[in-house]
């Protein structure tokens, strides 16, 4: 990874100059000069926690898809069914397949207006889902537009929405503040979503790149710290959120990626894009399961780690010190017959078997830990 701000060459959001200002270590993201930290990366981390974050998310890329068959396009091109949206700016999560039913991208769709949808893809797919999108598109008459002049801001944390509406108008923030969990709004200028990657309530914010910055630096004057990609991969993993390329790609299937409630297989004759290879998939059984896993030594699991089950071997796709928790925890992808809660396994980690248990995320969420640090079960909900 590239370390000093003079060594980056990659592509830069509209907030690489104050993010220099700020004295953020950046990296290279998928071909983004991406801040990693300001500082602290273990404190940034406690600040979402406890308190509110802000994080440059303007890699991401923001499509509109436009016309009057959307809806019935959607409904082909994603596992999810977008037929469940019928609140305007309510969002969905889902994955777009090939048809051999490998992960292309995972994403979030808003519904805006029966003839508008708004979708987010991640940074590195940009390129790879247009492609595709593009590709299945026009036979609905559907027109795919890239918001390049917007920007997009993460206000994460317990204190991050009253923060955020604490620079609106009163309207503004009265709207803001009512949106429900996974919902958006149009506001003046701003598209604010109740949505996020960290496992905290907030905003994620689609803005005119050109007031992204101030808002930025208002955050901060209210307390708002500045956080990096470091505390946003230790969050979204302590939250068990799948990152892309690590914990999912073209090779692997929902089903095998803890992303089955993502995929709606009612109604039954809903023909979207990988439903007949993944219906094979489920009717075969076995294959490899998605867990997590707490290790009870001390050291730090990464990804493609060797996991040592009495089914056979299984790998680790992410991995990492957890912050809240004090330990390493990790998402892994184990034999399905091994995939039970509370099971004992080890790991391989720097050419020694430690030990492990197996766990169901997420570890944490809303601030709350939710697995068993002495046993490492989790209680179904």
């Amino acid at each position: 990874m590239a370390g000093r701000l003079e060594d980056s060459l990659g592509l830069r959001t509209p907030l690489y100059d104050l993010h220099a200002a700020l004295g953020a270590r950046m990296v290279d993201f998928g071909g983004w000069d991406m801040p990693v930290n300001y500082g602290s990366q273990i404190e940034e981390h406690h600040a979402v926690r406890r308190a509110a974050g802000v994080f440059d998310v303007s890699h991401m890329g923001v499509l509109d898809l436009r016309g009057a068959r959307t809806r019935e396009f959607l409904r082909q091109l994603l596992a999810n069914d977008v037929a469940r949206l019928t609140q305007p700016g309510k969002a969905l999560y889902s994955c777009m397949l090939r048809e051999d039913a490998g992960i292309i991208d995972d994403l979030i769709v808003y519904f805006l207006d029966d003839a508008w949808f708004r979708m987010v893809v991640n940074a590195g797919r940009r390129a790879r889902d247009q492609a595709w999108i593009r590709e299945h598109a026009g036979a609905f008459g559907v027109a795919v537009e890239e918001r390049r002049e917007l920007a997009m801001l993460a206000v994460q944390g317990p204190q991050a929405r009253a923060s955020l509406a604490s620079l609106l108008s009163p309207a503004a923030a009265a709207a803001a503040l009512g949106l429900g969990a996974f919902v958006g709004a149009q506001l003046g200028t701003w598209f604010v979503a109740r949505t996020g990657y960290t496992g905290e309530d907030g905003f994620e914010v689609m803005l005119p790149a050109a007031e992204a910055g101030a808002l930025w630096q208002r955050l901060n004057a209210c307390g708002v710290r500045s956080c990096g990609l470091g505390a946003r991969d230790t969050l979204r993993l302590e939250a068990g959120m799948n990152l892309y390329g690590s914990d999912m790609d073209e090779r692997t299937h929902p089903l095998e990626s803890g992303l089955a409630w993502t995929v709606a297989f009612e109604p039954a004759d809903r023909r979207f894009i990988g439903r007949k290879a993944l219906e094979a998939t489920r009717s075969a059984g076995g294959g490899n399961n998605a867990v997590g896993l707490l290790l009870a030594d001390r050291a730090v699991m990464r990804s493609h780690m060797r996991v040592a089950t009495a089914a056979g071997d299984g790998m680790v796709t992410s991995g990492t010190f957890s912050p809240t928790l004090a330990r390493s925890i990790a998402l892994a992808r184990v034999p399905a017959a091994a995939a039970v809660a509370g099971a004992r396994v080890q790991v391989e980690v720097r050419g020694r078997l430690l030990d492990a248990q197996l766990v169901r995320p997420p570890f944490v969420r809303s601030g709350r830990v939710l697995v068993d640090l002495d046993g490492g079960a989790r209680a179904a909900p």
